[in-house]
């Protein structure tokens, strides 16, 4: 009887211990509705590929050709991109990266009336 007892206690024990090693690393006190203070260990954001913050690159660049492309027209726009392409090697991959593909295309149609509008205003103000 007393070792089942003493079993018992060993691991309640045990289990103690390991949640305080677990709250050793980090944790907060949060206050219950009674008033007690609960120690809780703190919830760790994890630390993954940061996809949100590519795919958003991904759309401010896709815009920025758009505006590009709309700002220039079309004909300055590729006679600047022939341009990139005759030159030397990073001049190569910025015109790779550059080139207009469909949706660049699409979104310059949506903001040329947008850039012209611009244009009129400044060169109203200025």
């Amino acid at each position: 009887m007393a070792d089942m007892q003493q079993k018992h206690f060993s691991d309640r024990v045990q289990r103690i211990e390991k949640g305080h090693r677990n709250l050793n690393s980090g944790y907060v006190t949060l206050v219950e509705r009674n008033g007690v203070l609960v120690p809780v260990k703190k919830v760790r954001a994890r630390r993954g590929f940061p996809w949100r913050g590519l795919f958003l690159v991904l759309i401010v660049f896709l815009l920025f050709k758009a505006f590009l492309l709309a700002y220039l027209g079309p004909v300055t726009y590729i006679d600047q991109h022939a341009k990139l392409e005759a030159g030397g090697l990073v001049e190569q991959a910025g015109a790779w990266l550059l080139r207009p593909d469909a949706a660049t295309v699409y979104l310059s149609g949506v903001l040329a009336p947008f850039v012209e509008m611009a244009q009129g205003f400044l060169a109203l103000t200025f």
